[in-house]
């Protein structure tokens, strides 16, 4: 009880308690503001299921930028850890600069890229005769939505790669040697070899990296802020606007509470699907 207590008192007094007010407020009107709130039941639920809030719209567009930063940061962090576990000169170096932006905050990193995106690539690209350079990035609906593809992957690429290198680093070289006797070429033993072995911390790569997908907020907030006209609204923003910008507090605690079961369900399928691959492999 000594160790644990002032832990446990607070995880209760920052998670446990919020978690469960924001339940209460989630079957009420209150706009976050006034002393007086009426409970009106599953009102704000049925407002998400039938559209007439913009929960819908937003949850497609975080499952598709999701689906794509998940594919492209697991991927080029994997291809990343492969490069840098073999002899190449200055692979440190090269390890420390792919994983530096994932230490930088989001909001940051968003203003920084808007800079980018807004004057440092239309000069660059006027200077180089380059079109998709000059095109306004975060002012059309496709380029938005990859531009925020783009730094999302640039920052959480380095953190896939770090733990994907000591997976690798953890294989025995006994056990590579030994494929290497028996003739298999380099692409044999990677996708034989080594992919299944190191399957656990493909486990956790996927893991995290859906969950900071689902849960973009920083990146879209500084970056487009939503726009164009709502287009790149992601769910946390979304939920974020309705709460401190339309003063519906308790419409946002119920998208809260389903955006919460969205991702338990989502990460507890793919928990469940790459362990299932890992017995397989093992």
């Amino acid at each position: 009880m000594l160790f644990l207590g002032p832990a446990s008192a607070v995880f209760i007094i920052a998670i446990v308690a919020p978690f469960v007010i924001s339940i209460i407020y989630s079957f009420t009107d209150w706009n976050g503001v006034s002393n007086e709130i009426s409970f009106i039941g599953f009102k704000n639920f049925a407002a998400i299921l039938n559209g007439k809030s913009t929960f819908l719209e937003s949850f497609w567009f975080t499952f598709s930028i999701t689906f794509v930063n998940v594919i492209l940061v697991v991927v080029t962090g994997t291809a990343a850890a492969v490069v840098l576990t073999a002899r190449v000169p200055l692979r440190n170096m090269f390890r420390l600069a792919l994983y530096l932006p994932n230490t930088i905050g989001g909001m940051v990193l968003g203003f920084v890229w808007q800079f980018i995106f807004v004057a440092g690539m239309p000069a660059i690209g006027e200077k180089l005769h380059m079109t998709f350079m000059q095109v306004p990035w975060l002012g059309q609906e496709e380029t938005a939505f990859w531009a925020l593809v783009i730094v999302f992957v640039w920052q959480n690429l380095g953190y896939v790669m770090v733990i994907m290198t000591a997976g690798f680093t953890s294989l025995s070289s006994d056990l590579l040697e030994s494929a290497q006797i028996d003739g298999a070429n380099g692409w044999k033993t990677f996708f034989h070899i080594k992919l299944p072995l190191v399957m656990p911390f493909i486990t956790i790569c996927l893991f995290w990296t859906i969950s900071c997908a689902f849960k973009m907020f920083e990146l879209n907030f500084s970056l487009t802020k939503g726009g164009p006209y709502g287009s790149t609204t992601s769910l946390a923003l979304n939920i974020y606007y309705d709460a401190f910008s339309n003063n519906k507090y308790g419409l946002a605690t119920a998208q809260s509470l389903v955006f919460f079961l969205i991702i338990v369900v989502i990460t507890s399928v793919q928990m469940y699907l790459t362990r299932r691959k890992e017995k397989k492999w093992a």
